[in-house]
This record gives structure tokens, C-alpha cells and sequence, in this order.
């Protein structure tokens, strides 16, 4: 969905500023396996902040920033679903974005194991196009080694803030492998189970995202790739001279799943903090006949009607990445703390001090970077 966005900011080197948020992204991401494996319960960010300083506003205050990030992320999908819907029926962006949010909220309400197994089967859905897009632009990965220069950065300032806006964009294609912590309730052994998907949910994610952003320089022109509401249905159509209806069915379904886990997951931060009076106790009201928490759910589906409807596209992404990378760095400080005070937890897969620290470092230094050369440019 942000391929064109991050194309547009970092033009060839769109697959350098994937690969650089998706490193920035995986010291956190083995941090947060930890973490999870420490403390498996909901609101996952809360709870390790609360664990490691002890002061509840930090607490909080974490908790409604990961409550933000799911929002403006499902906000940015709905979006993102706009272009992709008009193929098939010409509608309004705020009908098309409406009927979607209210939509996925209802089924998030319905209860967990309906949600999971709806989400499960569009994944499954979502991975198959993107390996057909693969597919589909195999023959010019025949090219690469001759253009590789072509995306490779070269030495030079200009060049390296292109690709770091870039990644500041791209950063936000891996944000949802930390969603997997705040369902830990309801996950069978999550000590063991809860790092094991959060590393796989990245990886996977990093494999997927390099070859269909390569394709897509490959494929397209850049003028054509940075200004295409629908990329991946723009490099379908223009490999195959066929409707680019197929795929977008698959990028439809691949919005849809984005959104529906982050209402789920924003709806069970916000049950697990009114659990932890860090939210109004209200939100922790489970029905007894769904299972879930309804009230946090609406909530949450109201809130991000409001973003999709209110914001564009790329400020939404834009907002989001900056908000993650703030809670990523206060997880890595937060295992960096907890590391100092219990190094070695019985039945907990540990990890180097290292990877919180260099985690860290990545996140600040990436956000002071980006906002320098945001007020610059």
C-alpha cells in the first residue's frame, strides 16, 4: 500500500529504505519477544513500562500512545482500501471508508475466535498475492543484477536523506508484530509461543516487503510507481496487459485483515488497561455473550472512522511511524531495566543485552534524524 508513498520519497532506493526499517524494526522485535515471554499478559506495553519504572503516568501514557499507533494505523489502511475499492465501484471515499471501519468493527465484537479465524484466512489470502505479484514480475528480476547500481544508494548526503524518509515511511509496513503481545490472554503457552510469532511475523513481513518493493521498481516506471493509488495492482496490470480486478481483490482483502487486527488488538489495550486503572474502568467490561470487550471495541472503531475520515493517507503513516518508534524505544529501555533487575527469569527465552540497547539507539537516533531533516526540507 505505501510503496508508492515510499517511492516517491526515496525513488530507486524504495528497497533500501525497506531494508533499513526492517533492521531498525528487528532489535525491537526481539526485545518485545522477551518482554512477552516475561510478562504475558494484555496491554503488553503498559504492563512492561509499570514493570521496569514503576511510576504509573509513564504507564499510561505508554499504553494510550500504543492505543494511538493502532488507530492511526487502521485510520491509514482504510485509506489505503479507497484506491483499490474504486476499481470495482466508483463511490465516495468517506462511503467506501465508512462502511469499511463499521464493518470490521462489528466483527471484531463478534468474538475472538470468529475474529482470529477470519483474520487467519485473509492472511493466508494476503500472502498468496503477494507472491503472485512475485511471480508476476519474475522475469525482471532477470535485469537486477545488471541495474543493481540502480538501488543501491550512492555516497552522498542527498541520496542517504531520500532513503531515510523513505524508511521513515517504510518503518510502518512492519508496525503490527507487537500487536501479537496485547492478545496474550488469550494464547495458549504464551511464554514459549508469543516470541516464536512475534520473530516470525517480522521476518516473514521483511522477506515479503523486499521482493514486491524490488518488483516494483523493477516493473514500473517511477513517475507512474510514486503517483499509483494501487501499485500492486498497477505492476499487475502492467506486466500481464490483463484487469487489474484479480489482484485488487487480494489487496482488498489484505487492507481489510491490517485493519481488522489493529481494532482488535486496540480494543484489548484498552480492556487490559481498564483491568490496570490505567484507562476508565468501563473499557474492561467483557459481554457474556461474545466474550469480548464491546465497549472498548467501538470505542476504538469510532476513534479511527474519525482518523480515516479527518486525515490523508500519508500524514496518517507519517503520524504513526513517529508515535512507534517512541513506544519502541521506551520497550527497549523498558527490557534494558528489567534486564539490570533480573537478568535471568526462570522459563523465559533470554536475549544479549546488546539487542535493547542497540534497539534503542536505532529508534532515537532515527526519530532525532528525522525530524532534523524534516524541518530542513
Amino acid at each position: 500500500m505505501l510503496i508508492g508513498e515510499v517511492a516517491g520519497k526515496a525513488g530507486m532506493f524504495a528497497p533500501a529504505s525497506f531494508l533499513i526499517a526492517s533492521v531498525i524494526a528487528g532489535f525491537t522485535a526481539f526485545s518485545y519477544a522477551e518482554l512477552s515471554s516475561r510478562y504475558p499478559q494484555s496491554a503488553g506495553e503498559a504492563v512492561y513500562a509499570q514493570e521496569a519504572f514503576s511510576v504509573r503516568w509513564i504507564s499510561a501514557a505508554v499504553g494510550w500512545s500504543v492505543v494511538i499507533i493502532g488507530s492511526v494505523s487502521a485510520a491509514t489502511i482504510a485509506n489505503g482500501f479507497v484506491g483499490y475499492f474504486k476499481i470495482f465501484i466508483d463511490t465516495p471515499d468517506w462511503v467506501a471508508i465508512t462502511i469499511l471501519v463499521i464493518t470490521l468493527g462489528i466483527v471484531a465484537g463478534w468474538g475472538i475466535t470468529e475474529s482470529i479465524a477470519v483474520a487467519s484466512i485473509i492472511t493466508v489470502i494476503e500472502i498468496l498475492g503477494l507472491l503472485s505479484i512475485i511471480a508476476v514480475a519474475g522475469d525482471s528480476f532477470a535485469e537486477l543484477p545488471s541495474r543493481l547500481e540502480e538501488f543501491i544508494p550512492p555516497l552522498d548526503a542527498q541520496a542517504w536523506v531520500a532513503v531515510a524518509l523513505g524508511a521513515f515511511l517504510a518503518f510502518y509496513a512492519f508496525v503490527g508484530f507487537e500487536d501479537i503481545v496485547n492478545v496474550a490472554e488469550e494464547v495458549k503457552d504464551p511464554r514459549r509461543n508469543l516470541p516464536i510469532a512475534v520473530i516470525l511475523a517480522l521476518g516473514i513481513s521483511t522477506v515479503l516487503y523486499l521482493l514486491v518493493s524490488l518488483s516494483a521498481v523493477l516493473v514500473l516506471p517511477l513517475d507512474i510507481l510514486a503517483g499509483s493509488d494501487s501499485p500492486l495492482a498497477a505492476i499487475y496490470e502492467h506486466k500481464t496487459k490483463l484487469s487489474p480486478k484479480i489482484i485488487s481483490v487480494v489487496s482488498i482483502v489484505a487492507v481489510v485483515n491490517g485493519a481488522l487486527i489493529q481494532i482488535i488488538m486496540g480494543s484489548r489495550i484498552l480492556y487490559g488497561m481498564g483491568k490496570r486503572a490505567m484507562a476508565p474502568h468501563i473499557f474492561s467490561a467483557v459481554n457474556r455473550f461474545t466474550r469480548t470487550p464491546l465497549l472498548a471495541t467501538a470505542s476504538i472503531t469510532a476513534f479511527i472512522l474519525v482518523l480515516a475520515l479527518w486525515l490523508p493517507l500519508l500524514k496518517l503513516a507519517e503520524i504513526s511511524s513517529f508515535i512507534t518508534l517512541l513506544v519502541f524505544a521506551f520497550m527497549n529501555l523498558s527490557l534494558l531495566l528489567l534486564k539490570r533487575k533480573n537478568p535471568r527469569p526462570e522459563g523465559v527465552k533470554t536475549y544479549p543485552l546488546a539487542v535493547p540497547i542497540i534497539g534503542f539507539l536505532l529508534c532515537v537516533c532515527f526519530l532525532v534524524i528525522q525530524t532534523v531533516w524534516g524541518f530542513i526540507l
